[in-house]
């Protein structure tokens, strides 16, 4: 960390001389900063821990050594031993082998969980829970449990689960607004093998607000992620999850594409529950087709286009197919997941306003949102997990 020390000095020696201001102005400048600045034959000098603290440095200085510490250097192991304890493993038979001989009690299947509530609440994945018969949960001190409730949302990817347990760890959850692209995170899960529980793998945030293949927006990581990972936690450097880990990208030529489940849509089907017993997910009540540039991934601001009405209450707001639809709730769309992640805000009954073009004319609609249980909606094969890449 020495060295590293001596060459940030060294660069904040070239970016003086690049100013040309060798002189005591120099020094007096940095002065003026707070840090202690001397000129020495011409060169200016400044302590280590003031260069730090210029460039934001986030760590410990150690005076008597002159060295530095970063502080996320450490904070890996310290998140992993905070986190690991609110993990859990699940394991079961699935449903294509539970009628199967006793020779097949090794054909199993896992994923992994994190625990929400001290009295046995925890999020996973719908694609864990929904294969798996009889599962069991395997806590971090190696207690087994059976699930004796559970709820799936295949739309979202993402299951809680109850075991009859007290006094667990609760994982923290961040706000949604704190990811950001570059940052440091860690995966923990159980990768492969169950024996592998609470494994550990870091990377960084490699983009947000992602639409693939999924019903809402999703962050993409290069951390590694493993058949048996779906449903833990993707955790940032203060311990706190930000994204529940869903699927990824597998194929020859594609590395370190893993997809998580973010915390705003965690929290939104976890309090729905909660509240509800159920999702009570609002719907335009339309089937619709999205555009060309929206499908590629194109930067644009195309309309979706309405392909059938599906709810009395579209028919009743006189939208019908081939209906350009511009803006919901004076948000622009331009894609399902952008109408997906804009109705998480409302409940079925609510009404919201629509900027449509029909028959060439552009024309605000007044709609009441429907429960979308309540249509018959066209099946969603598009949700890509860990296990089927």
């Amino acid at each position: 960390m020495k060295r590293l020390v001596k060459r940030a000095t060294a660069m904040m020696m070239v970016v003086v001389l690049s100013i040309g201001v060798m002189t005591a102005t120099a020094g007096a400048a940095a002065s003026k900063t707070g840090m202690q600045a001397k000129v020495i034959d011409g060169q200016v000098y400044v302590n280590t821990k003031d260069l730090v603290k210029m460039f934001g440095g986030s760590g410990q200085y150690d005076a008597k050594s002159g060295t530095y510490t970063y502080k996320g250097s450490e904070a890996i192991p310290k998140v992993i031993e905070k986190v690991s304890p609110s993990v859990v493993g699940i394991i079961g038979k699935t449903t294509e082998n539970q009628n199967g001989s006793a020779n097949d009690r090794y054909n199993l299947a896992h994923g992994t969980g994190v625990i929400i509530r001290a009295n046995g609440w925890i999020v996973t994945n719908a694609h864990v829970v929904d294969q798996l018969v009889d599962p069991v949960v395997v806590t971090t001190d190696g207690n087994t449990y059976n699930i004796t409730e559970s709820f799936s949302d295949p739309l979202s990817d993402l299951a809680l689960i109850k075991i009859n347990a007290k006094a667990l760890k609760p994982a923290v959850f961040a706000k949604a607004s704190q990811a950001a692209v570059g940052e440091t995170v860690i995966a923990i899960g159980t990768p492969i093998s169950f024996s592998l529980r609470n494994s550990a793998t870091v990377g960084v945030i490699s983009g947000l607000n992602r639409g693939v293949e999924a019903s809402y927006r999703l962050i993409q990581t290069d951390t590694a992620i493993n058949p048996g990972n779906s449903g833990g936690p993707l955790v940032n450097l203060k311990g706190e999850v930000v994204g529940i880990n869903s699927m990824k990208f597998s194929a020859v030529g594609i590395e370190s594409m893993g997809f998580s489940i973010p915390v705003d849509t965690v929290n939104f089907v976890i309090n729905q529950f909660f509240k509800y017993g159920t999702i009570k997910r609002a719907s335009l009540g339309l089937q619709m087709e999205e555009s060309w540039s929206a499908i590629v991934g194109l930067p644009a601001e195309d309309p979706l286009t309405v392909t059938s009405v599906l709810s009395p209450e579209a028919k009743k707001a006189k939208i019908k197919e081939g209906d350009a639809i511009y803006s919901v709730a004076g948000k622009r769309v331009s894609s399902v997941v952008d109408i997906n992640e804009l109705l998480k805000a409302y409940l079925p009954g609510q009404k919201v306003k629509l900027l449509v073009q029909t028959d060439g004319d552009i024309v605000t609609r007044t709609l009441t949102l429907v429960d979308r249980a309540s249509l018959e909606e066209p099946s969603d094969d598009s949700l890509l997990t860990d296990e089927e890449q």
